[in-house]
């Protein structure tokens, strides 16, 4: 689970798989999504893992324990596209409420997840294994997850 990790004076370490359950089944995740502002549109991942499996979303993933938000940012552009980003504005912080989730026997996942508006660095993207694809969507924004929409409401 890519979710199960902490930051501890900048080594990762993993959070065993009991209390990484408790953690979901209990408390909101507390995470940061890249609204990547690329070539005239918002480039999306087609999601390969729960929630929103099957569904074109941003890249995003959970903040680690002593990491800011900005630096969770730059990991997370990192780790799932393979660049870095440059940080044009902070959108705001969103609730996300899932009826699924990637945790066996835990059936719903709920984020405070803070976006922010990025451009790439780099053109080079190398694709993580959460998403098969990778699409630039140009307004106007139709057929998206609601989250997504939302985050594209809050650009203008």
């Amino acid at each position: 689970m890519a979710d199960q990790r902490t930051q501890a004076d900048e080594q990762d370490t993993w959070i065993p798989d009991d209390e990484w359950e408790a953690i979901v089944a209990n408390v909101p995740l507390v995470s940061v999504d890249l609204v990547i502002r690329h070539e005239g549109g918002v480039l999306l991942g087609l999601r390969e893992n729960e929630p929103a499996r099957g569904e074109w979303f941003v890249p995003g993933g959970t903040v680690f324990k002593n990491e800011t938000l900005t630096d969770a940012v730059h990991r997370v552009a990192d780790e799932e596209l393979g660049v870095d980003v440059t940080i044009e504005s902070r959108l705001g912080t969103f609730e996300h409420f899932y009826d699924t989730s990637d945790v066996e026997g835990i059936d719903s996942k709920h984020y405070l997840a803070t976006a922010f508006e990025v451009t790439l660095d780099d053109d080079n993207l190398e694709m993580d294994t959460q998403h098969s694809q990778l699409k630039v969507f140009e307004p106007p924004y139709e057929g998206l997850h609601p989250y997504v929409e939302r985050y594209l409401d809050a650009l203008d």
